[in-house]
């Protein structure tokens, strides 16, 4: 039930799309009904895949321009899909749409075979599972545990073999922790990266649009068909998703602050993940987690709780009765914050993203558990606000801070549950996650969801490395004033480095951030002390502009015989500016003015 699996049997006569959804709809749902608000009928669905099979037939290459040809999915039923009700688990609210939702629209144009919508919880508030009126979805291996939420049948669905791939929505960690609860992949894309156009929102400057899948390559195969610019989103924006590939050494960031609530399983579960982390190159590096916890309480606990009610606030004001108790006391949070409020979450929310992207001047990627424990549906019902609470506590943040993820596989627990990790990176690195998530799974002998069926071999996750290095010298490094010129880029470090000795290094007077300036003199020189950084190439032309006279760029030599993009300086600058190139480096000059 892999995207490729089918495509390799259609291609090959082995089967067609008609036998595959006739398959699937013959398969009881036995236990997990609960997954479904509303299913296609079974001839609309053979009367789709009959006429893919005769546009294949007419045109030998049809296949070949439909990457999901015959490919069954689900969706999640705050997305619309035209001529089906759209109820966001709130019955009293549903109508039925007449366009589907952009991303809908592409899979489907893409050969893809939507086979019904799926449970949440209601209009995609929480992280559990249980808060819809159509009953909790249960956990695939243990059907008296949680499946996890917001986007709860769209996550069992896949790991039951109900369909290949599904579409969810994530907010808080709606795509990501059902699929750590369910043994599947989540791909969260960077924000606006993926229309939203069509979906109902839960907080619009935040939802992504998802996709759970059994192997990594499905995921990026559903993500390449979906992403893309569009104007009909207001917070749709140009965005790659192409990050470079991650050297052969990276540096993970762990948080420092690890919380398991008290589960051992999941606790050595996460242990044993780092250590293939670190078998794949990745060296661990302990960062501090609070400021992404106080990002993460904004969410339930400052003024985007209003956001919430701006999405559906002309029913509820009217329809407050026919929500779920648990969701409608969350939306009535909204009357506790102001304008005032809302503006100054947006300022504190700038700030720490500012404070927080330092750890990409020391590490290549962030992984987290993607839930720290797994509940009971009876202990969730007993106390939904902490449960739902606990699991948000490695997911709440992302959004905020626009980052994206990737939650993969890691392990069966002994307790027949699965666990699972998610790599974060900044906006941009989606294909780039994919490809150290793709890895990682390799290394986990995992089954496929719940099927019992073997992890296929990975399949190549092309990333177009469209970088230029560039190496700086003065203000741009690490943790200096102009360092985030680089890291707002999607800049990476690649590595310290120093130039051959060929160089001669000034203090330049009357810059502010006070900056150096580097010029080439063979026989004369010394070595300097640099930083080189990949920067994406559609990005390096906004930050060349930037850079004031009497600064440039050219080229320098490295110790090691590389030539490199660098900062350098007009000659005439250097006239009577002091010379520092005995320290061998700018970092030494501004620690002996504070030394001094």
């Amino acid at each position: 039930m892999t995207i490729s699996s089918l495509l390799a049997d259609y291609r090959q006569g082995k089967r067609t799309p008609s036998e595959v959804i006739d398959s699937l709809c013959s398969v009881s749902d036995a236990g997990y009904a609960s997954a479904w608000i509303c299913r296609v009928e079974r001839d609309s669905l053979l009367r789709r895949a009959q006429q893919l099979e005769a546009v294949a037939r007419a045109d030998a290459k049809a296949m070949s321009r439909m990457p999901l040809y015959g490919i069954p999915f689900s969706v999640k039923d705050n997305i619309d899909v035209a001529g089906l009700p759209t109820s966001a688990a709130c019955p009293a609210f549903a109508s039925v749409p007449e366009r589907s939702a952009r991303a809908v629209e592409l899979l489907e144009a893409a050969g893809g075979i939507m086979m019904g919508k799926t449970n949440l919880d209601q209009f995609a508030t929480g992280l559990v599972g249980t808060r819809s009126p159509y009953g909790p979805v249960p956990n695939s291996f243990r059907p008296e545990y949680i499946s996890g939420g917001s986007s709860s049948g769209s996550a069992v669905s896949v790991a039951r073999g109900m369909v290949c791939f599904a579409l969810g929505t994530d907010t808080a960690g709606s795509g990501r922790v059902p699929a750590g609860l369910n043994n599947i992949v989540g791909l969260k894309p960077s924000r606006g990266l993926v229309s939203a156009r069509g979906v109902v929102p839960a907080c619009q400057s935040l939802d992504c649009v998802s996709v759970f899948a059994l192997t990594v390559a499905d995921a990026v195969a559903v993500l390449r068909v979906m992403r893309g610019y569009d104007a009909e989103d207001p917070w749709a924006r140009e965005l790659s998703s192409e990050a470079p590939k991650l050297p052969e050494r990276f540096t993970f960031a762990l948080p420092d602050q690890l919380e398991f609530y008290g589960d051992a399983h999941a606790m050595h579960a996460f242990n044993e993940a780092v250590d293939r982390l670190e078998g794949l190159g990745g060296k661990p590096m302990k960062t501090d987690f609070s400021s992404y916890q106080q990002a993460a309480s904004l969410l339930y606990e400052g003024p985007w709780v209003a956001e919430r009610l701006a999405a559906i606030r002309p029913f509820f004001e009217q329809h407050a009765d026919q929500v779920h108790p648990v969701v409608r006391k969350i939306i009535e949070g909204a009357a506790n914050y102001s304008a005032a409020d809302a503006f100054a979450g947006l300022t504190r929310i700038a700030a720490l993203k500012k404070l927080t992207a330092q750890v990409w001047n020391r590490a290549d990627v962030m992984v987290v558990p993607t839930a720290p424990t797994a509940y009971t549906i009876a202990e969730v019902l007993a106390e939904p606000f902490l449960t739902n609470r606990r699991l948000g506590y490695y997911t709440n943040f992302l959004n905020l801070l626009d980052l994206a993820a990737c939650a993969v596989p890691a392990c069966m627990r002994p307790d027949g549950l699965p666990s699972g990790i998610t790599l974060i990176a900044p906006a941009g690195a989606d294909l780039m996650l994919a490809d150290l998530a793709q890895r990682f799974h390799q290394l986990t002998g995992l089954q496929l969801g719940a099927l019992g069926e073997p992890l296929p071999p990975a399949e190549p996750i092309a990333i177009a490395d469209e970088s230029v290095r560039v190496a700086v010298v003065g203000a741009h490094l690490s943790g200096l004033p102009l360092n985030y010129q680089l890291t707002e880029r999607g800049g990476r470090l690649e590595k310290a480095a120093r130039t051959s000795a060929n160089y001669r290094l000034y203090a330049l007077p009357g810059t502010t951030p006070p900056k150096p300036g580097m010029l080439r003199d063979p026989g004369l020189g010394k070595a300097i002390e640099v930083e080189v950084w990949r920067l994406p190439m559609r990005d390096y032309g906004s930050f060349v502009a930037g850079i004031p006279s009497p600064l440039g760029i050219g080229q320098i030599e490295l110790d090691t015989g590389e030539w490199v993009q660098a900062f350098v300086c007009e000659g005439w600058a250097t006239k009577g500016a002091e010379e520092i190139s005995h320290l061998g480096g700018w970092r030494a000059f501004l620690a002996g003015k504070v030394a001094h």
